[in-house]
């Protein structure tokens, strides 16, 4: 017991003290917290030492880590959504020039998140839609202690089906998103507008995509009546959307029409600025800057370039060489590969294998 008390005691000291002075508020750095040792923030024996002495808490902002301290259980799912997150990015830019490259430092996605391109737009984007998506399906799954299944939903529905089960809580999700994400924002500049109006799209697309699902009952499955809730989307759905946006993202300047207080935010400060072009919807990702040059390494920038990536030779796509290697080549490369091949199990229980080699033929950009 005084061990336990000591480490509560050491939890919250080392606490305030970050919130003093280690609390860093820049844009997007707490993706950082993705690198945490801790599989859970239950504040149990050893596990107080282990997130106090953390150094990714120290990117988080002192609300943030209130946030945290007030939902047990909810760091592990921020961070399982982060992860989520970069394997989605990369995923939908797999066969493109900017392919979302990632560190394990704590600015995961490099310095493109200090611009104002499509690709931070899309970074924000999905990042806060993946907090929103992890944290509404760890409430129904009963990983955090603060939520529960969103039970709202009872009784009559229609005709043969009617509400019940345990629907993902994506009111909670959202709520605790935009508390958590959106803090990490500062100032009242075109960066943050745009920022915030990503990180909401991301979180509108995910409410905007829960669907009903419904279990029969009934004789010999006869589906007399069936039993319904409202289920998330895959993060995979979720991801297709943003990147879609992405392709159709809306180039905004900052105005202050409609308001004469300076200090009045919100996100009719965001225009077209092309007047012709009709204003972005709630959902429609926002940028103010184009994006760069992806064709070769720039570390000012953070662009890697796309030599050594590999390329489809006989594509006219995005993916192919000639767009991949932005002119300037590629060679080939043959190599043999040995894979377990025909398989066979006997009974029981053993399988044996043959080995077969096989050419591959690869195309790398110059």
């Amino acid at each position: 017991m005084t061990l336990v008390l000591g480490l509560k005691t050491l939890w919250l000291l080392a606490f305030g003290s970050l919130s003093n002075t280690l609390a860093v508020n820049n844009s997007g750095r707490w993706w950082g917290i993705v690198n945490i040792a801790s599989s859970s923030n239950l504040l149990t024996d050893s596990k107080y030492v282990q997130l106090v002495l953390d150094p990714s808490l120290q990117l988080l902002s002192r609300k943030q880590r209130k946030l945290i301290r007030q939902n047990p259980g909810i760091l592990h799912s921020i961070t399982g959504g982060v992860q989520s997150a970069i394997r989605e990015c990369k995923w939908q830019f797999r066969n493109r020039r900017w392919n979302c490259p990632t560190s394990q430092s704590s600015n995961i996605f490099g310095k493109i998140v200090n611009r104002g391109c499509r690709e931070t737009a899309f970074i924000f984007a999905l990042t806060s839609a993946a907090v929103t998506h992890s944290v509404s399906r760890s409430c129904s799954e009963g990983s955090i202690e603060s939520c529960t299944c969103d039970y709202r939903r009872r009784g009559p529905g229609g005709p043969d089906w009617h509400w019940g089960g345990c629907s993902d809580n994506i009111d909670f999700g959202r709520v605790f998103g935009r508390e958590f994400v959106d803090s990490s924002e500062r100032g009242r500049d075109l960066r943050y507008l745009t920022n915030l109006h990503n990180n909401e799209a991301g979180r509108l697309t995910v409410h905007a995509e829960m669907r009903q699902e419904c279990k029969c009952h009934g004789m010999s499955g006869s589906c007399t009546v069936k039993t319904c809730w409202m289920r998330l989307p895959t993060f995979r759905t979720v991801g297709n959307l943003l990147k879609d946006r992405f392709d159709g993202a809306s180039r905004v300047i900052y105005s202050n029409k409609g308001s004469n207080r300076a200090s009045r935010v919100d996100m009719r400060h965001l225009e077209p600025e092309n007047p012709a072009h009709k204003p972005h919807s709630p959902q429609d990702l926002v940028y103010f800057e184009k994006s760069p040059n992806f064709c070769t390494a720039n570390s000012k920038i953070g662009t890697t370039g796309t030599t050594g990536r590999v390329c489809n030779n006989t594509s006219l796509g995005l993916d192919g060489c000639d767009l991949l290697c932005c002119g300037r080549g590629f060679r080939t490369l043959t190599e043999r590969v040995t894979e377990r091949c025909h398989c066979t199990f006997h009974w029981c229980c053993h399988v044996s294998c043959l080995n077969c080699t096989t050419t591959q033929t690869l195309h790398e950009c110059l």
